[in-house]
């Protein structure tokens, strides 16, 4: 699916997920707990395990993980140089679909980079 405008994709994934969460509260606090200790620094910074959520997103041809962790590796400081290699890496991985994927990726992270 071709996003064309990545702050509305957000907020309709956001609201999906809100109804989700909602019907599966134990299941989504869960879910929760487990980003938040996966993605707290440790052996590696918060940045570059967002640039790794990136990288499986784009692998695993997820839209709804390109808007949220490209925003979330943009917050951090990543930078456009950054998401070029994080997709580099991608098609390495993944092959022809990463490189469709990771030019989603590439305008998730411009589109998503400013919104605060």
């Amino acid at each position: 699916m071709a996003v064309s405008d990545w702050n509305e994709f957000v907020a309709q994934t956001d609201e999906r997920m809100a109804a989700v969460r909602k019907g599966i509260p134990e299941v989504a606090k869960g879910f929760g707990s487990l980003a938040k200790a996966a993605t707290a620094p440790g052996a590696l910074d918060a940045k570059t395990k967002e640039l790794i959520a990136l990288a499986i997103g784009i692998t695993a041809r997820c839209d709804g993980c390109l808007a949220y962790h490209a925003r979330a590796a943009a917050r951090l400081g990543a930078n456009r140089d950054e998401i070029l290699e994080v997709i580099g890496v991608s098609v390495y991985m993944g092959g022809g679909p990463s490189m469709i994927y990771g030019a989603e990726a590439l305008a998730a992270f411009d589109g998503l980079k400013d919104d605060d």
